[in-house]
Order: structure tokens, then sequence, then C-alpha cells
């Protein structure tokens, strides 16, 4: 009887699985539609305040203002700041402010391209694609929550035993830190990012990974279990947020190269991105956080090794690989505090880091042999 339900549990957590992926994917679209139909209404409001205040704004590849043709520029004299303050209405450093020119100090116009600044705050007005996002994401995540709790009580154990239940509860932890950090930043132009991973997570979970609910072997039944691999979870769940905001820091450096070199804008949705500089600064904030607890991760992993092996160290693939993620990201932590790597160079070793956790929880684990199972396979 206990196997029934213990078998019975764990197809309610497939089915919650196999739901809160719908969602998610609903979310992603919804995501996706905000960041596309933003771009062309920020786009009209700034062609109408550039026409009423004299300004010149920079036609995106194939759209044409009215009254000319082939993307041309809107002429309409001199320039003015009320070009600026004529747009939607809300805090100056929200995510969605849209604006055509690159304020510089005390608020004056520099140039075309303006993103949003650090801050990221919620502004006053509501995006109805991305409130209906957000909106998805919450019903997915609390979809998942039951798929990885009816797992845990089909286990009888904390669900993150085998590589299935590790990337099915990474991918509740990032979309729950992402909600969780929605609260204070409007990170909504993440959304389609970080759902899009935890799709792939799950998608990857079902069709790679699966592995029928189980107990555990000898040597992984123990309360380091929920130490070592939790925090090892929710520092994953970071480096995924910061490996989607060094990805849009290149785009967005990209674009705002080009757009400083008088090229088009051909990229309007990042427009609801702030910009390169504000998402390496947030970026490098969470990637700290982020180490610390990677740290801690590989400490508490060397202690349960000497409790399960006798030894503290013993140079198996998996710990191998975790203290090279450990080097990777303090390199780019002392790199950019330090050594001024700034900019893409940063960002390239911030995603450097990522591939490498992806490469440690995938083909390590699947192809490796050693003393971790946590593949399942």
């Amino acid at each position: 009887m206990p196997f029934a339900i213990n078998e019975t549990m764990g197809q309610y957590s497939e089915l919650f699985m196999l739901l809160a992926a719908g969602t998610y994917t609903v979310a992603f679209i919804a995501f996706a539609w905000d960041l596309a139909k933003s771009s062309k209404a920020l786009r009209a409001v700034d062609l109408k305040a550039a026409a009423a205040a004299g300004t010149k704004v920079p036609a995106m590849a194939g759209a044409a203002a009215p009254g000319n043709s082939g993307g041309a520029s809107v002429d309409a004299g001199a320039a003015s700041d009320r070009a600026g303050s004529s747009h939607l209405a809300g805090p100056a450093g929200r995510a969605e402010r849209p604006s055509s020119s690159i304020s510089g100090k005390g608020g004056a116009s520099s140039g075309p391209g303006q993103t949003a600044n650090a801050d990221m705050r919620y502004a006053a007005e509501r995006r109805v694609p991305a409130r209906v996002a957000v909106a998805l994401t919450v019903l997915g995540a609390a979809i998942h929550a039951a798929g990885v709790i009816t797992r845990a009580l089909g286990s009888g154990r904390v669900p993150w035993g085998n590589m299935y239940e590790f990337l099915t509860t990474g991918a509740f932890v990032a979309v729950a830190v992402f909600l969780l950090v929605l609260i204070r930043r409007d990170l909504r132009f993440l959304g389609t990012f970080v759902v899009g991973l935890a799709i792939i997570m799950l998608v990857a979970a079902s069709v790679a990974y699966w592995t029928p609910v189980g107990h555990l072997v000898p040597a992984l039944q123990s309360y380091w279990l929920i130490i070592h691999v939790s925090i090892a979870v929710m520092s994953s769940a970071l480096f995924t947020l910061t490996f989607a905001m060094s990805a849009l820091q290149l785009v967005q450096t990209h674009r705002q190269k080009t757009i400083a070199s008088g090229g088009a804008d051909k990229l309007g949705f990042m427009r609801l991105v702030p910009s390169a500089l504000s998402l390496e600064n947030l970026s490098y904030r969470i990637n700290a956080i982020a180490f610390i607890g990677w740290t801690f991760t590989l400490m508490f992993g060397a202690i349960w090794a000497e409790k399960a092996w006798g030894r503290f160290w013993g140079w198996d693939t998996k710990e191998v690989w975790t203290f090279v993620i450990w080097v990777v990201y303090a390199g780019y932590l002392h790199a950019r505090a330090t050594r001024g790597w700034t900019g893409t160079r940063a960002a390239w070793l911030s995603i450097v880091g990522y591939l490498c956790v992806v490469f440690n929880f995938t083909i390590v684990n699947q192809f490796f042999n050693g003393l971790h199972s946590y593949s399942g396979l």
C-alpha cells in the first residue's frame, strides 16, 4: 500500500509538472507579446512627442513615420527637452520608460536610444500583456510548487536527490526568485529569458532525465543533502538570473553602439530594458550573493564527503567541476572589482561561469563516472 501511494503521488507530480510547463509556455508568449507590443507603442509615442517638440527621432528599420517613407527620420527642427518629459507618466527610473534621447548630466539630452537607469522601479501604469504574463507566471509557479511538493511526499524526502528532481526543483526556485525580485524591481524584461529557461529545464527533466520515485543510495541519505543541495539550487537560480542579464547586456551594448554611430535602432524592444551599465551593475551584485552561496556549497560538500567517504577531497569529477565554477566566478568578481574588467568582458565571463554550471549539472552527471549519483541514469 505505501508503494501504491508513493507511485500515485509521483504520477500527480508529473501531471503538475506538465501543467506548469504549459502555463509557463503561455506566460512566455505573453512576455514576448509585451516586448513586441510595447516597442511599437513606445515608438509611436516618441514620434508624436518628437513631432510636437521639434526633434529628430531615428526611425527603426522598416518603420515609416507619418508623412515619410522607407523608415526616414522625423525632422521637425530644433531639439527640446519636452520630448523626454512628454512620454508616458511614471518615475524616471522605471524599466519601461520610453525616450528618444540619452539623458546627460542634469537630465539634458545628448543622443538617441535612451533606456532605463538602475532604479528599475514599478511605474504608475501597468502594461496589460506584462501584467497577464506575470499573473500566468505566478499561477505556473503555484502549480509547479504542487508538483515539487507531491514529488517530495511520494519519495518521503527532499525532492532533489537525482537529476530529474534537481532540474524540476531548480526551475521552480529560479522562477520563484524572479517573482520575489519583481516585488522591488521591475525586471519583467527578463520574463522571456527566465520563464523560457524554466520551460527548457522542465522539458529536459521529463525527456532526458526522468526518474521514478524511489529511495536514494545510502551515501545520499543524510541531512547534508538538505543543506548542501538546497544552497546549490538557490545559487544556481541566482546564476540563471545573472546569465540572462549578461546576455541582455551584450545585446544592449551592441544596440547602444549602433545608435551612437548613427545606425538604425533595429531592436526597439530593448528600449524596455535598462542600459548595459545598469544591467552589469545589478548582475555583479547578484553574482556576489550567488558566489557566497556557491562557496558554502563547496564547503558543505567537502564536509559531507568526509562524513560519507572518509575524506574531504578526492578529485571526483563532480568535485572538480564544482571548484572550477567557484574559480570562474571568483575570477569574475575579482577582475571586475580590482582589474577594471567591465562591459562586455565582464558579461562574457559571467556567461562562461553559467555555462560551467550547466556543464556540471548535465554532462558531468550523465557521462562521467564518479561517486556523485545525481542523474539517476
